[in-house]
């Protein structure tokens, strides 16, 4: 259920609808916009009758939302939701690209990375300091050492970092040295991470499960938005399929249908799609081409040296020719730009 308050209703007024809620044993989540504020209403588990909230003070009126995605979904909030780091605005009219390597493998690798794609024209940098690998016996990652060296990395070319949190008890020191707090695939459907990275102050990028539906998909996200972070980016990485030519089957159509559905960014992965660097340029430009506002792709200064996923690793080289490629795209499909740094 939403509650829309008149335009021009104040603070006051706000957290008096939202004590009403509460004392009725419901969640109010305010949800403030450019003319008026709406107050989202979870955890009903039947009809609630909307008589007594549309008499309240402030009160517009209450509709009922049919999704059961409630804070994630455009009944909820119309206008795209913008998530900002570090000057950075992920979900706007502008593209943006985030790149890095697989995995933080040592501070010299992972500096260099960083200026040179920041040169290139990178807007953030990606780096694994804690890795879900399928082997036990591949690397892992650097966990602690890793986070810092990724501190040092922002520091040196400005980028802000995003990296993956896989589980609850490492989320404040992810949180102390990162920008954003991926969550991966496997842990798409982790709920107690979700509920946990819900309470933090940084943003989510939330990675869509290797066999998530778009409701599952909308739904891990609404257990990060439910605990009170709303800001939350979508990723979509690939699907797997009966297809063999791949890693995974990149599911470009579920992007057009996000935006029509969440107001929440929608990003996507074309490296771990491919699991091949020669397919990653194409499919990036076909992940702007339907919609998406921005893509995150792995690159290495040494992909051959790389500790994981090397063959799906970008060099520096073919990044540059992929940001000439996306400066060509982007008017073609009338979005800002490719966003400047």
């Amino acid at each position: 259920m939403l509650i829309v308050m008149k335009q021009g209703a104040d603070e006051r007024q706000v957290e008096h609808v939202c004590r009403v809620v509460q004392e009725m044993g419901l969640a109010p989540h305010p949800i403030p916009g450019k003319l008026r504020t709406a107050i989202g209403i979870t955890g009903n588990v039947g009809p609630v009758d909307p008589s007594g909230l549309t008499a309240l003070p402030g009160v517009l009126e209450v509709i009922r939302v049919t999704k059961p995605f409630k804070l994630t979904s455009r009944e909820m909030k119309p206008e795209d939701t913008i998530v900002e780091v570090g000057g950075v605005r992920i979900g706007g009219p502008e593209i943006v690209v985030i790149a890095g390597p697989c995995s933080v493998e040592a501070r010299e690798p992972i500096a260099r990375a960083a200026k040179e794609l920041k040169a290139r024209g990178a807007h953030l940098l990606r780096g694994g300091a804690f890795k879900p690998r399928t082997s036990p016996y591949t690397f892992q990652g650097l966990g602690l050492e890793g986070l810092k060296l990724l501190a040092d990395a922002r520091a040196q070319s400005g980028l802000p970092i995003v990296s993956e949190v896989m589980a609850t008890e490492d989320v404040p020191q992810v949180e102390e040295h990162v920008d954003i707090l991926q969550i991966g695939a496997r842990n798409m459907q982790n709920a107690p991470l979700l509920k946990r990275v819900g309470k933090a102050r940084k943003p989510v990028l939330l990675k869509r499960g290797m066999a998530a539906t778009l409701e599952e998909f909308l739904l891990a996200a609404e257990y990060v938005m439910a605990e009170g972070n709303r800001q939350v980016i979508l990723c979509e990485r690939g699907i797997r399929t009966f297809a063999d030519h791949s890693r995974f089957t990149l599911d470009l159509s579920i992007v057009p249908e996000l935006k029509r559905l969440t107001h929440l960014p929608v990003i996507v992965d074309p490296s771990h799609a491919a699991g091949r660097r020669d397919i990653v340029i194409p499919l990036a430009r076909a992940a702007i081409a339907v919609g998406a506002d921005g893509v995150m792709v792995e690159v290495h200064p040494d992909p051959a040296r790389a500790q994981s996923d090397g063959a799906q690793a970008l060099t520096l080289a073919m990044f540059e020719e992929l940001m000439d490629e996306l400066r060509l795209i982007v008017p073609a499909v009338r979005r800002g730009s490719v966003a400047a740094r």
